[in-house]
């Protein structure tokens, strides 16, 4: 796909909400209901199992309609088909984007091309079956001929992130007698500590990199090698069945030492960031079982059809984009928080931020010009309800601005019905108490909460298997929507090469050789001193 020559400062769309914005301060979304008792209905949406209620945002009809123009003079809808049809939308790096056919059917395919990527993805997958299925059942032995007890994931970014989040919210699906375990941080603590509590007879080292080049799962593997000798005096551990390669360049790892037939591959064009549904999802298929593992990406393709399919002003993705625009653009909101309502969800928030700011923390338009407006806004937030008792406070009664995705399963099968009634009443409460807000009684204006506050209040029916990953989908095609809109590329992630680079020249053996900063090169040799 050749970028067009575009920006969205130049729509007609842009211009309207630029005075709508103007208006804005005077916008109550109290109001809104009180003029329209419709509203609760007309500002909500359904896909599959997944319900957004975004009638409490800062938004008016004509405001809505404005946002709807500005998807349409957009090349959104002319990007969606490229990425689906395999074009490469990725044009730093000459990439197509086909993390939609890891989860797509045969049926799902339009050309011959479509058909064979879906083909290998799902050849790959079976892989991943067969080796999940066998460790789950016992029959994958260590080298003193033990079942599997324990598997460790090393890997980083999108090769730890997704799998770790995937296994800790559907812990209700997870197996009996298995525990997973995620090492990312180069820190060597995390690794050491873990690896002192595991019986090596027993463990499995799965290293996800999809070049088999990063430097940090490297490291961590290095240790967990030197810990297999010293525990079971294995030579060459990486040789052993305590080992298994994620990756899409097995040569690589072949060449590490990893077995052959203990190397899973998945496509060069799956992207870090959208890898959970490839081979490096085998710690889920292995947590939750490979039956559970299809449901998610089920889940994932039925919010893939949605999102292609369904009118702008019915699409969940569109709309949750549409309105994060309009903060992050019009209004000067700098961050967007998102609150899941269930303690399984906790890494959300985490991984959230590598899909988002990865994916748009850009200010090079994808003609290669400056852009001269905000992009990706920054994204945080913690589960409820303790989030409420450590930063609601400034939800409520701060001066800045913060748009919340509340997010929750209506029905929790861990959990009774009275702490489900309470953990959503207390959900339910802070949407409507950063709505409504509060007059301050005489003389304690401390007791003022100001109110319209604007929030997504978004409903899962479960957290099962399928609905996680349409949850998962859902964001990923927020995140395209607004790259699109804003004609930045939301697949490259030139922004981290920097700082491997000059952690290599650090670590080189003339670390201090004056190319770095006084005060970098002064805080090395403190540090070299003092270690």
């Amino acid at each position: 796909m050749k970028p067009k020559s575009y920006s969205p400062t130049q729509t007609d769309a842009w211009a309207k909400l630029q005075s709508h914005a103007n208006l804005a301060e005077n916008l109550s979304i109290v109001s809104l209901f009180d003029a329209d008792l419709t509203r609760a209905s007309s500002y909500s949406v359904k896909a599959g199992e997944l319900f957004l209620d975004y009638s409490k945002n800062l938004v008016n009809d004509e405001i809505w309609q404005t946002l709807l123009c500005l998807a349409e003079q957009s090349p959104l809808q002319e990007h969606r088909t490229a990425m689906f049809a395999g074009e490469p939308i990725n044009t730093t790096e000459n990439r197509a984007v086909l993390h939609g056919a890891l989860r797509a059917e045969p049926t799902d395919a339009n050309s011959e091309d479509e058909s064979q990527r879906i083909d290998l993805a799902k050849q790959q997958l079976q892989a991943v079956r067969a080796v999940s299925d066998k460790i789950r059942n016992g029959q994958w032995l260590g080298s003193t001929g033990k079942a599997i007890t324990d598997v460790v994931n090393i890997g980083i970014g999108g090769s730890d992130l997704g799998p770790k989040l995937a296994v800790n919210a559907l812990h209700e699906y997870s197996h009996p007698s298995i525990s997973l375990h995620f090492i990312s941080n180069v820190d060597g603590a995390e690794i050491l500590t873990t690896l002192r509590g595991l019986n090596p007879e027993t463990t499995l080292i799965a290293v996800a990199s999809k070049t088999f080049t990063t430097a940090e799962t490297l490291l961590n593997a290095k240790t967990a090698i030197h810990w297999f000798e010293q525990t079971l005096g294995l030579e060459n551990a990486q040789t052993s069945s305590h080992f298994i390669g994620l990756t899409a360049n097995p040569s690589n790892a072949l060449a590490y030492g990893i077995q052959a037939q203990h190397i899973l591959e998945f496509a060069e064009w799956v992207g870090g960031r959208y890898s959970l549904w490839s081979s490096i999802g085998l710690s889920i298929a292995i947590s939750i079982g490979f039956e559970h593992y299809s449901d998610m990406l089920a889940g994932a393709r039925d919010m893939d059809l949605h999102f292609k399919q369904a009118p702008l002003a019915q699409n969940m993705p569109v709309i949750m984009a549409l309105l994060g625009i309009w903060y992050s653009n019009f209004l000067q909101a700098e961050t967007i928080a998102v609150i899941p309502y269930c303690e399984r969800l906790l890494l959300l928030p985490s991984y959230l931020q590598q899909l988002d700011m990865e994916s748009n923390g850009k200010a090079t338009t994808l003609t290669g010009e400056a852009v001269n407006y905000d992009t990706g806004p920054i994204l945080w937030g913690q589960t409820g309800t303790n989030g409420q008792h450590a930063f609601f406070q400034l939800l409520h009664q701060g001066t800045r601005q913060v748009p919340i995705d509340f997010i929750a399963a209506a029905h929790d099968g861990l959990s009774n019905n009275e702490h489900h009634r309470v953990l959503l009443g207390n959900m339910l409460a802070q949407s409507a108490a950063l709505m409504t807000g509060q007059a301050a009684p005489e003389g304690q204006q401390h007791r003022y909460y100001p109110g319209n506050k604007p929030s997504n209040t978004l409903l899962l029916k479960e957290l099962s298997p399928k609905n996680f990953g349409a949850l998962i989908a859902l964001y990923e095609h927020k995140v395209f929507v607004q790259g699109s809109i804003w004609n930045i590329n939301s697949f490259d992630q030139w922004g981290v090469e920097l700082g491997k680079k000059m952690a290599n020249e650090l670590l080189s053996e003339n670390p201090v050789n004056g190319e770095f900063d006084p005060s970098t090169n002064a805080l090395f040799t403190y540090i070299a001193d003092n270690s």
